[in-house]
């Protein structure tokens, strides 16, 4: 079933859809639906992630459209994430095949390191977020070059096609780059991150923009936290051409060459966030978003996971 889109190139040679849909905050008896939905929509580039809880789900629906002929394994672009419990080397591949197992695919096409931090080292039946008698997150020992030492032989051993790199600043990607070459990093319109763009545009590391729509449903999320898709300026631009607050948000992204991976469990939202390739943002419009880089991150591991001392700075 073809599918619209437009694709980015990673610096490997494998091309991956530039439209995404995220799973995140996705609840059991409501993402496998949702999946469903978005496959016959036209999404073919799945977000995924251990920590979600849902892979199961996400793994049930892609198989009942590939049994109904909707899709081949061939025409999806999977991705999943190693959670911070998980750094130390010797357990990366264990952790992989049990998301390929939820997932029911032979192999992914993108793993990456979900956080640069480590937690305290623990095994699939451990809590994902081990804490003290203070409700402090425990640090781990583990260091994410090592990670990715590991993470480079599941390529080497077919269980991924790609690897890369979530939530790490610039200082921390050169740290990779000095061991191996990563892929996607966070980007969002409150915080643009043109420096870190820039960066990775040198060094040709694909962005992708999760949480795109600035989100919403956020359980962290503060009463006087912005909510981007009310922003009126965002509204006026909407009104201009037509469109829905997302679907700006979404085509600010793909504008600037960057992946996205909106996320919704709505039938017609879900099918409304792809419908953005019938029109252009003019360059005004997209240096007008540009202005929001407020340096709101709305999805913040210090904050979230109550995590001490760890060097949270926007060293972009």
């Amino acid at each position: 079933m073809a599918s619209n889109n437009q694709f980015v190139t990673f610096n490997n040679g494998e091309k991956y859809p530039i439209l995404g849909f995220g799973t995140w905050k996705s609840k059991p008896g409501e993402v496998e639906e949702a999946v469903k939905i978005a496959i016959d929509t036209g999404y073919r580039h799945f977000d995924c992630a251990m920590f979600y809880g849902n892979e199961k789900e996400i793994g049930d629906a892609i198989n009942q459209k590939i049994d109904e002929g909707v899709v081949v394994r061939e025409d999806l672009f999977i991705t999943s994430k190693l959670w911070n419990i998980f750094h130390q080397p010797d357990i990366v591949e264990t952790v992989l095949k049990k998301t390929l197992s939820d997932l029911q695919v032979e192999y992914l096409d993108l793993y990456l390191i979900h956080w640069p931090m480590a937690f305290k080292e623990g095994g699939l039946n451990d809590d994902f977020i081990p804490k003290d008698d203070n409700g402090a997150t425990i640090e781990g020992n583990g260091s994410y070059i090592d990670t990715w030492k590991a993470m480079e032989e599941l390529v080497e051993n077919g269980l991924t096609k790609s690897i890369g790199v979530s939530n790490f600043n610039k200082n921390q990607i050169q740290q990779i780059l000095e061991v191996a070459a990563i892929k996607p990093v966070e980007c969002h319109p409150y915080l643009t991150q043109k420096k870190l763009k820039e960066f990775c545009d040198e060094h040709d590391i694909i962005l992708t923009a999760y949480s795109p729509l600035g989100s919403p449903d956020n359980p962290w999320k503060k009463p006087e936290d912005p909510t981007l898709l009310e922003d009126p300026k965002i509204m006026g631009i909407a009104e201009k051409y037509n469109k829905t607050s997302a679907q700006i948000l979404i085509k600010y992204q793909i504008q600037r060459g960057i992946m996205v991976i909106p996320k919704s469990v709505t039938k017609i939202r879900i099918e409304s966030n792809f419908e953005v390739w019938d029109f252009e943002l003019e360059q005004e419009d997209i240096d007008q978003i540009d202005t929001f880089d407020c340096n709101g991150r709305f999805v913040h591991m210090k904050g979230n996971m109550h995590f001490k001392d760890y060097p949270f700075n926007d060293d972009y």
